[in-house]
C-alpha cells in the first residue's frame, strides 16, 4: 500500500508523533492551520468516511477519545477546539486515509472553509 498515513503509523516515514497506541497514531500536521494542529489517524486503513463499516464504531470513538486526551494535554480543552474530518477532494481531503484534524489555540471562525 502506498498510503503516507499508513507509512507514518508503521514508523516507515518519520513524523512528530504526539500519541500512539495499538489503534491510532497522532502527529503534528506539517502545514498547521492553528497553533495546535494534530492529525489523528487509525492504524486501520479506511480511505474515506464512505468506507466506514458498522464494525468501525469503536475505532471512531477511540479517535475522539484520543483527540480529547491531546486537547487536555495541550491545554486547549477548556478554551475550545475544533475536530474536522474531510471526505473527498471538494471537502479538502488530500490523503485518502480517514483522519481527524484537531485544531485549537486560537479563535475559530464560522462558517469554516
Amino acid at each position: 500500500m502506498d498510503c503516507i498515513f499508513c507509512k507514518i503509523a508503521s514508523g516507515e516515514i518519520p513524523a512528530k508523533i504526539v500519541y500512539q497506541d495499538e489503534k491510532a497514531v497522532a502527529f503534528e500536521d506539517i502545514n498547521p492551520q492553528a497553533p495546535v494542529h494534530i492529525l489523528i489517524v487509525p492504524r486501520k486503513h479506511i480511505p474515506t468516511v464512505l468506507e466506514i463499516e458498522e464494525g468501525d464504531g469503536e475505532l471512531l470513538g477511540h479517535l475522539f477519545s484520543v483527540a480529547n486526551r491531546i486537547a487536555s494535554e495541550r491545554e486547549i480543552a477548556g478554551r475550545g477546539f475544533r475536530l474536522v474530518m474531510n471526505c473527498n477532494r471538494e471537502a479538502g481531503q488530500t490523503v485518502f486515509h480517514i483522519h481527524l484534524h484537531l485544531l485549537g489555540g486560537r479563535t475559530m471562525g464560522w462558517p469554516p472553509g
